[in-house]
């Protein structure tokens, strides 16, 4: 005896996996597009289409943030608390925010980058973002020593939290601090005083 149903039923499921086999395609990757000359020749060079300062908004100070905020000591009326990670999942956490502040200091060194967006207003006691500019490119190779040298702070972060190290995150994140507060006052706001080294 004949069931109409699961004839039909099998009939329709034939062909939704019809369907679905030809809107996914066969498996084969699309050819990449082809360049034009132009194209072509700038494709290699990286694109600076954020500021340095909304690159510092976005990217740099979370990641920075993120490790400075992992250890410290909080005062309370009930006493001294040390707040550190403690869970291999809260040091992943931590580790997540270094390798994001390493890379990001790749990025600021790449020229081009403006240091506001258009019609940006400077800040109180800081320089304009023409200034800036002017500065970050008649030093360019202080520009990209200081942020060599916050990277590098970054990278001894990012030791001190493979080794689960509290002490050496806690130091290594005060002259990381330091570092990028000197790039600050030489580029940003240079009349304020420079941290003691």
């Amino acid at each position: 005896m004949k069931k109409p149903f699961a004839t039909t039923g099998l009939r329709l499921l034939a062909l939704a996996t019809a369907g679905l086999v030809q809107a996914c395609g066969t498996g084969t990757p699309a050819p990449a597009p082809s360049p034009t000359a132009s194209a072509a020749s700038s494709s290699s060079a990286p694109k600076t289409l954020m500021s340095i300062k909304e690159l510092m908004d976005s990217a740099v100070d979370p990641a920075a943030d993120g490790v400075w905020d992992a250890v410290g000591v909080h005062v309370t009326k009930a006493g001294t608390e040390q707040h550190a990670p403690r869970t291999d999942e809260e040091w992943q956490a931590v580790r997540r925010h270094a390798v994001a502040l390493i890379e990001a200091f790749n990025l600021v060194k790449i020229e081009g980058r403006h240091a506001a967006p258009a019609g940006a207003k400077p800040g109180l006691g800081e320089l304009s973002p023409a200034e800036i500019e002017t500065r970050i490119g008649r030093d360019r190779d202080s520009w990209n020593l200081y942020a060599d040298a916050a990277q590098e702070q970054a990278v001894k972060a990012l030791q001190a939290i493979d080794a689960k190290n509290v002490q050496a995150l806690y130091r290594v994140g005060g002259e990381l601090d330091e570092r990028c507060e000197s790039c600050h006052v030489a580029f940003w706001y240079p009349n304020s005083q420079k941290p003691t080294q």
